[in-house]
């Protein structure tokens, strides 16, 4: 089951607490809670290669983009995202994880509140 199809990386984030998936952007899947994004399934570029992109801790953000097939986030890149490509040096275990990360790191800014109403 390919974190690479659209429809199972939907499935595999809405595993997580208090997702919310829309569709924005054209064509892109994204996940959030709170109202803020932690992680996204899109295309950017012409070749029509499917891409995954999440919000990093900070040694990942410095770490990830020296593998192959990963790179700083277009567009978010100054708030720590990287893109994860199919052929990348990472394996799809490897990057559900990352995906966890970044629903934690999401949820940890959230406020209080809100974080209370959402049971995190």
């Amino acid at each position: 089951m390919s974190i690479y199809i659209r429809e199972n990386f939907e499935e595999f984030i809405k595993q997580l607490p208090a997702v919310e998936i829309v569709h924005q952007w054209g064509n892109a899947s994204v996940g959030k809670i709170g109202g803020k994004i932690f992680a996204t399934f899109n295309i950017w570029s012409d070749e029509d290669i499917w891409q995954i992109s999440f919000k990093c801790s900070d040694m990942g953000f410095e770490m990830l983009p020296t593998l192959n097939g990963i790179s700083k986030a277009k567009y978010l890149a100054r708030a720590k995202w990287v893109s994860v490509l199919p052929n990348s040096e990472l394996s799809e275990e490897e990057i559900k994880i990352y995906i966890i990360d970044a629903h934690k790191i999401i949820s940890q800014k959230l406020s209080k509140s809100l974080r209370q109403e959402l049971n995190l």
